[in-house]
């Protein structure tokens, strides 16, 4: 819930304090906001097909949803709910931003032109750090339950 509220918090002020789709300097090339409305995914790629981008959002946040009932880990659940709230901070978006119902626009605003030309929301650094978190907990062997899995040993046959 957290990371939803500062999502949209920091959307709010966007909406209220950015000009649209200029640069506003923060640490010169470093960092820029530059406010745009997304219709697409990452890079506006399927900016035709937004409702698609809704339907694939709500069908992660259910999982999410169903595997927080498996978890008893504390680090999977701080990533799972990082990972949750990014998603649901998308998500709301598409669902009650214009155009309109399941259509919605993404707010957009950080810009870091020196890494890559994309330019995001908090929401946004929640979903890929969240999903790299995940992906490091499964090369790691962590369970949900927070046991660990250790490599088999292989026999050696003598010789």
């Amino acid at each position: 819930m957290v990371v939803l509220a500062a999502d949209q918090f920091v959307k709010h002020l966007t909406i209220e304090n950015l000009p649209r789709e200029k640069v506003v300097p923060v640490w010169g090339e470093f960092l820029q906001l530059y406010y745009v409305r997304n219709s697409g995914a990452a890079f506006s790629l399927g900016s035709g097909v937004t409702w698609l981008f809704t339907i694939a959002l709500a069908v992660v946040a259910a999982v999410i949803v169903w595997k927080t009932f498996a978890v008893r880990a504390r680090l999977w659940a701080v990533v799972l709910g990082c990972l949750l709230g990014g998603v649901l901070g998308n998500l709301s978006d598409r669902l009650f931003r214009e155009p309109g119902f399941a259509v919605g626009h993404v707010v957009d605003m950080i810009s870091m032109p020196w890494m890559m030309p994309a330019i995001f929301n908090v929401a946004d650094i929640f979903i890929v750090t969240g999903m790299i978190s995940v992906a490091l907990l499964v090369v790691l062997g962590i369970g949900l339950d927070g046991t660990r899995e250790r490599a088999v040993p292989q026999e050696h046959d003598g010789e």
